[in-house]
């Protein structure tokens, strides 16, 4: 299999019109503005045209899943010459109109029986094709919920039972992915095995940490290093308890993944048309021409979203009183996939933890706004994209007799930023690079 390729460059600044300059800069507005570039430097219709190849000699079937797959499906059908048929799977209310490509709508981040047919008619749909035939895969994040086809003795049941235990486990991405591929029938590889003899392009949306294409989606077309007792030992690491048919799939092996140098992924080739490296790039270009420096600290920072807010509370703080490690006014930027333990009552969500978190930490310090959004517009399992926080947040939820540490600790974040309206709802962004983390500390 080919490894993946990146030729895709974030849009220059001339391209995202400035709204803002100093001396009256409304932070607000500049962190919305960056967030907004962001979404729109992984927007299909600018990064996937590109990557199309030549029609082959024979068929062309497009598939996918993700949340980013039906808008990907809609730019292709516009941009492809020839003959064209497909299926794709994409979350509730991210479809688009198509003509040649079918999208079907199922349930994320717990999985329904729709995902599951879509799942199996996919498989069905890849069938008895030869080698003069071609598939272009659309993977984007949110695959793996939505492409939910259990192994050999698992029902979907099982699948809906271990999601939820693993989402609110502390899990990371990876970790998940890698239960869920041993666990299925289509993840890990299985899905481009069954289209063997065709040739097979994936084109990725990343919206994971390090860009691993088999955690994208659980690598539906991708071959696996991971092993069945890989996944056994993410059950254990987090005490996760599973029913015994469940546990036998991995004890037997029967759950092994497709594996690199097999003869049926010969040829594939993936690359990535968006990432979070590319996505923080445009944010930072929307900042500079704003007249504040923007500093990337990392795109694929993993951890529990509050202590990863306790950690960048620190690098803030650092800055705004000894102009260390940079001066201010500038803009702390960063990306990947934290993750929440919920022990609480509290919705979740990853990046409105971090801000309660990091707005607990800074306890009003002057200067300092920042935002948190995940690039798909939903939060964990809301409806809202994430939130933004400044020096009065504090203060203004104890006018309310809501105590931040209290919904903190509740994993609570959506209801205390819903309570002071400050929650960013931007509605399905038809993309997906992972979280968006701005911190802005002024001068």
């Amino acid at each position: 299999m080919t490894p993946p390729t990146s030729t895709q460059q974030p849009p220059s600044p001339a391209l995202l019109k400035p709204i803002l300059k100093p001396p009256h800069i409304d932070p607000r507005a500049l962190l919305r503005a960056m967030f907004d570039a962001a979404v729109a430097a992984a927007q299909p219709a600018l990064c996937l045209p590109r990557h199309l190849p030549l029609p082959p000699r024979g068929r062309t079937l497009v598939i996918g899943a993700g949340k980013a797959s039906a808008e990907m499906a809609r730019v292709l059908e516009r941009h492809w010459q020839g003959e064209l048929t497909g299926l794709v799977v994409t979350r509730y209310g991210y479809a688009v109109p198509c003509e040649r490509i079918e999208i079907v709508e199922a349930a994320h981040p717990v999985p329904d029986e729709a995902g599951l047919a879509a799942a199996r008619r996919m498989l069905d749909f890849v069938a008895g094709l030869s080698a003069d035939d071609l598939v272009i895969c659309l993977i984007s994040g949110g695959g793996s919920s939505l492409l939910p086809l259990p192994a050999e003795g698992l029902t979907l049941a099982d699948k809906q039972r271990l999601n939820g235990a693993l989402l609110a486990s502390g899990a990371t991405i990876s970790e998940m992915n890698c239960v869920r591929r041993h666990l299925s029938g289509i993840k890990g590889g299985r899905l481009a095995a069954a289209c063997h003899p065709a040739r097979v392009l994936t084109l990725l949306i990343s919206d994971v940490p390090g860009d691993d294409p088999v955690d994208i989606a659980s690598g539906p077309t991708c071959a696996d290093i991971t092993t069945c007792e890989d996944a056994l030992a993410v059950l254990r690491r987090h005490d996760i308890d599973v029913p015994a048919h469940v546990r036998a799939v991995l004890e037997s092996g029967r759950g092994e993944s497709v594996k690199p140098g097999d003869p049926r992924l010969a040829g594939n080739e993936i690359r990535f048309i968006a990432t979070p490296q590319m996505a923080l790039e445009a944010a930072a270009a929307v900042a500079a021409e704003a007249g504040v420096p923007a500093h990337i600290l990392g795109d694929g920072i993993e951890g529990e979203a509050r202590e990863v807010g306790i950690a960048f509370s620190g690098i803030a703080r650092q800055v705004a009183t000894r102009g260390q490690p940079f001066a201010a006014p500038c803009i702390l930027l960063s990306g990947g996939e934290t993750t929440v333990t919920v022990r609480g009552n509290g919705r979740g969500g990853r990046n409105v933890e971090f801000l309660l978190s990091l707005a607990v930490a800074l306890n009003g310090l002057e200067g300092v706004h920042a935002m948190a959004c995940d690039t798909d517009g939903v939060d964990g399992q809301e409806e809202i994209a994430g939130a933004c926080i400044g020096p009065t947040t504090l203060e203004r939820a104890r006018q309310q007799g809501i105590r931040a540490r209290d919904s903190l600790a509740n994993n609570d974040g959506h209801g205390f930023f819903q309570a002071l309206d400050d929650s960013v709802v931007c509605g399905p962004t038809l993309t997906n690079v992972n979280d968006f983390r701005a911190i802005l500390i002024e001068g």
